[in-house]
Parts: C-alpha cells; sequence; structure tokens
C-alpha cells in the first residue's frame, strides 16, 4: 500500500461502485420519466388523431347529397323527417365501413334521424348540439349513451346553405387505448433494451475508471493534488516540463509570469511563443545547468534536467531564475565603472600633460607650454564646451565621457555629432546608459577590430519633446548580409565566444520594455561600417533645460 494511503479510513462502499449505483438509478429515473413523458403524450396525440379521424367521416356524411336529400324530407302527415329512412341505413353503412362507435344525424331540432340503437331513433340526442347548429365544427371528448367517446359534430346543410341538423361520429375511447398500450409495449421493450445497455455501459466506464485512476479514492486522489500544487506553486521559480513528445505536461504559475505563456497543457512546442533561449533549452537533450536567456524584459538563468523512468526518457523539465534585477544591478555598476575607468584614463593623461607642462616653464620654455596648452585643448577627450551646450543631462555627459575616454585608450575615436541636441534631463538614466553602453561598447569594438584607420565612433543623440533618438555608427568592417536578420537575437555575434551575442539581445528587450524601438540603419561593408538606430520614448523629463546644471 503506498504510503500516502495509510492510516485512511476506506469507505464501506468505494467510489467507483457508488457510481456504478448512482448512474444506473439515473439512468432507471430518466428512462422512466421519458417512458411517462412519452405515454402522457402519445396518449394526447392519439385522441387528437382520432378527433381528426372523426371528424373526417363527419364531413364525408354531412355532404352525402342522399343524407341531406332525405334529411331535408318531412312526412306532411306526421311533421317527421326522412319518413323513409334512408338516414339511418346509409348512417349504419358508413359505421360499418369505417368501424366507428357510432354516426348519429338530426335534425335542426336535435332529434336523431340515425343511432347504431335503432330505439334511440326519434329522440333527442344526449349532448348538446347547439355549436353544430350554429354552424361550427366541434370535437370533444364526452360521455354519451355509447359511453366515452373522441366525437366530432359538424352542421348538416341543405342545398342552399341552410343548416338542417348536424352529423355526430364517435371514436371509442377503448379503441384508443388498446392503440396506445399497443404502442407503448413496444416502446417499453425499446427502453428496457436502453436501460440494459445504459447499465452495461456504466459499469465498463466504472471498471475504466478505477484502472485509470489505480484504484485511488477521489480523497486520495484530492490530497495527491493538494500536495502537488502546493510544491509546484509553493517553489519561487518558474517550473515548465513537456514529455517526450514535446508536448507542455505542466508549469506553474512563476513560469507563466516569466515566459508570458498561457497555452493550455498539452501543447506542443510550436504552438506555443517562446523566447528562442528557451524553446533552444526544452528542444536539447541531457542536462544543462545557468543557461542565460532572455524573456521579454526579463534576464533568466535557466536549468535543464532529463527525466528518465525504467532506461526510459519521460521528457526535460526547465527551473526558470529571474535575474532581471541583479543585471539591472550589474548594469548600473558597469556604467559606475566605465566613468571610473574613464576618469582614471583622464587622471593618468592629465596627470604626464600636466608634468610636461611644469617642466617646459621650469626650463623657461614658455612659448613651447602655450603651444602645448592649444594642443591639449584642440586633442582633449573630455567634453566639449559645444557638447556641454548640446546635451545639458549630466548622466549623459559624464558617460560619454568616460566612454570617449575608455575609447581612445583602446585607439578609437568616440565623436558626438554637431546635429546632436537634448534639452532635457532623462528620466530613465539606468535603462538609457544600458542602451547607450551596449551599442556604443559593440561600435568601438568593431573599429577596433576594423581595417579603416584612424578607428572612430560618431553618435547622435535628438531629443524630441520626451523621446530620445540614437544613432551610432562605426569605422569597423560592417555586418554579413546573412547575420543582419538575425543580429537581435541571443546567441548572434560577428565573433566567436561562448559568452557572445548576448548584449544586442538586452538591447531589444531593453528598448521594447521602455515601448521604443532598435534597428540596423546599415549594415556596412565595403569599408563602411555598420549603423544602429533607437527609439527611445518617454525618457525624457517633460521640462526644458532652464532647471539643468
Amino acid at each position: 500500500m503506498p504510503p500516502y494511503r495509510r492510516g485512511m479510513l476506506r469507505p464501506r462502499l468505494s467510489f467507483a461502485r457508488q457510481t456504478l449505483l448512482l448512474q444506473v438509478v439515473v439512468i432507471t429515473l430518466v428512462v422512466s420519466v421519458g417512458l411517462f413523458v412519452f405515454g402522457w403524450l402519445l396518449d394526447g396525440e392519439l385522441t387528437v388523431q382520432y378527433g381528426e379521424r372523426a371528424l373526417a367521416v363527419a364531413h364525408s356524411v354531412a355532404t352525402d347529397p342522399d343524407i341531406v336529400e332525405a334529411a331535408s324530407r318531412v312526412d306532411p302527415r306526421t311533421g317527421r323527417h326522412d319518413p323513409d329512412g334512408v338516414v339511418q341505413a346509409r348512417a349504419e353503412s358508413v359505421r360499418l365501413s369505417t368501424h366507428v362507435l357510432f354516426v348519429v344525424v338530426t335534425d335542426k331540432d336535435g332529434i336523431r334521424l340515425s343511432h347504431p340503437i335503432p330505439g334511440e331513433v326519434g329522440h333527442r340526442v344526449s349532448t348538446d348540439p347547439s355549436e353544430a347548429l350554429a354552424g361550427r365544427d366541434v370535437v370533444t371528448v364526452q360521455r354519451g349513451t355509447l359511453g366515452d367517446s373522441a366525437r366530432a359534430k359538424v352542421p348538416l346543410r341543405d342545398q342552399t346553405g341552410q343548416v338542417i341538423g348536424i352529423v355526430s361520429v364517435g371514436i371509442d375511447l377503448d379503441d384508443i387505448q388498446t392503440r396506445w398500450r399497443g404502442i407503448v409495449a413496444v416502446a417499453g421493450l425499446y427502453t428496457l433494451a436502453a436501460l440494459a445497455l445504459g447499465v452495461a455501459g456504466a459499469a465498463l466506464l466504472t471498471r475504466r475508471l478505477r484502472r485509470l485512476t489505480l484504484g485511488l479514492e477521489p480523497h486520495e486522489l484530492a490530497e495527491l493534488l493538494q500536495e502537488r500544487e502546493a510544491v509546484l506553486h509553493g517553489i519561487g521559480e518558474g517550473m515548465l516540463a513537456v514529455d517526450a513528445a514535446g508536448r507542455i505536461s505542466v508549469y506553474n504559475g512563476e513560469a507563466e509570469r516569466l515566459l508570458g505563456i498561457h497555452s493550455p497543457v498539452g501543447a506542443t512546442l510550436a504552438d506555443i511563443d517562446l523566447p528562442v533561449g528557451v524553446r533552444s533549452a526544452l528542444s536539447d537533450d541531457g542536462d544543462a545547468d545557468n543557461l542565460v536567456t532572455v524573456a521579454g524584459d526579463r534576464v533568466l538563468v535557466a536549468t535543464r534536467r532529463q527525466v528518465w523512468r525504467e532506461g526510459r526518457s519521460l521528457g526535460r523539465v526547465l527551473t526558470l531564475r529571474d535575474r532581471t534585477d541583479f543585471e539591472k544591478l550589474v548594469s548600473e555598476l558597469d556604467a559606475v565603472r566605465t566613468l571610473t575607468e574613464g576618469l582614471r584614463a583622464q587622471r593618468h593623461e592629465f596627470s604626464n600633460r600636466l608634468h610636461l607642462i611644469a617642466g617646459l616653464l621650469e626650463t623657461g620654455h614658455h612659448v613651447e607650454a602655450v603651444e602645448y596648452l592649444h594642443m591639449v585643448s584642440a586633442s582633449s577627450v573630455v567634453m566639449t564646451d559645444a557638447d556641454d551646450q548640446a546635451i545639458l543631462d549630466p548622466y549623459l555627459r559624464a558617460f560619454l565621457a568616460a566612454k570617449r575616454a575608455i575609447a581612445a585608450e583602446k585607439g578609437v575615436g568616440l565623436d558626438i555629432s554637431e546635429g546632436s541636441w537634448v534639452a532635457r534631463r532623462v528620466t530613465a538614466p539606468v535603462e538609457v546608459i544600458t542602451i547607450l553602453g551596449n551599442l556604443l561598447d559593440n561600435a568601438i569594438d568593431a573599429a577596433r577590430l576594423g581595417a579603416t584607420r584612424p578607428a572612430w565612433v560618431e553618435i547622435v543623440l535628438a531629443g524630441e519633446q520626451d523621446t530620445l533618438h540614437v544613432s551610432v555608427a562605426d569605422s569597423g568592417d560592417g555586418i554579413a548580409s546573412s547575420m543582419t536578420d538575425r543580429m537581435f537575437e541571443q546567441g548572434v555575434s560577428t565573433r566567436a565566444g561562448d559568452s557572445r551575442g548576448l548584449g544586442l539581445a538586452i538591447v531589444q528587450q531593453s528598448v521594447r520594455a521602455l515601448g521604443g524601438a532598435v534597428w540596423l540603419a546599415q549594415s556596412g561593408g565595403d569599408g563602411e561600417g555598420a549603423v544602429f538606430a533607437a527609439r527611445l520614448p518617454a525618457v525624457l523629463a517633460a521640462d526644458t533645460g532652464a532647471d539643468q546644471d
């Protein structure tokens, strides 16, 4: 017995048997009610049909010219209608041929001219003939001298259209009941067969239910489900599992949040939109640790485990850890490190220049010292006055000055285009510096490794209300046409190395998180480098540069 079933009190009647009994009761009840409703509807329908049949017979009698003529004839001596008994003979002939209970013809006073019992002829009818005498057809179920019957009464008219009597035709209700019992008996046989088939199906279904649930009771399954949900959704990491056929077998809420998936369990990997890195991790076999991937605006670290049972692969399980906040902290530290490196390079360079100037002044070479100062001012790597006026944000000024110093150490000139103009503060410095830093780092490396000398990188920054437009060009060798469509995919890089191909992917995700766009404006080649452009909305303050530093 499995450990999760120990100590549990099993009910005296198992759930499978309870289900079987319930199904048998429900099927029996439904079939019984159905048969009852069928019989009730059939009784009313048969009564209506027999009433219509009686009405048809009555109309045929009322239009018989011999009966009309005989009913119109009156004996002048006795005042009786149909003195020759033609109506009685014709009515009985019709009754016998149609197998109805009675065919009664009366005059306009309701006196019978025909009746199955000859002694009733000449007497007034036992039911009210007024409606038929008023010219209307009547179909009812009534009790008369011959018992209960479904009867039809129609007016009897002469050649001028005047009502001279009525024709009443009745069908015995016993005939209707006999017909009803015959039909219900046949329906009952079919009902019993359906009941037996339903019970057999319920038994088979119950047996299959026991096999599918491994004989577990519902409360045992509920406890297993609760334990599974507690484990699955209680962990702080995202978990996504696929079976051997590549179908999603389970995922928790954290995985749904990190990956933005809303696909039902059982969907294939081809049916859902997954990041390239996650899809690759789920498609590959074997175990893997610390797979870095980008999903939306998040940086994830994934771990893959292959699941085996008795030598057979059951699928793969992927656990996901959110490292977005960590990556943002790293980006901030990179920005600080960039500024520090820039300041270190500037301090080292200016220290050497000051030593040279001091030496020239001490040796009395004042003219040479002045000329050297002019040369230093022309080639300084710090922000110029023009740059200070064009870019008023302190974050951008400090960042660009540091990047210019670092680029100079690598033998690359970083120029800020004369068309640059940013008159507002940056409200999202971490995101903007992350995007600019990755674009400039790629451009500096491309220019440093390119064939063009002197190597250069040019950046254009333009503010339009709260939107910042960026363009970065370099003197590198450009990007091959085979890679232009995949530049922003994770793992795609123009240089070899396991840690390559993440910068532009992070740039794209960061830009999308801001609601902007980044694209390759020019792939370069034939002595020209690549040009990347980006549009970053809502990253500049609404106020102008009046309160800037």
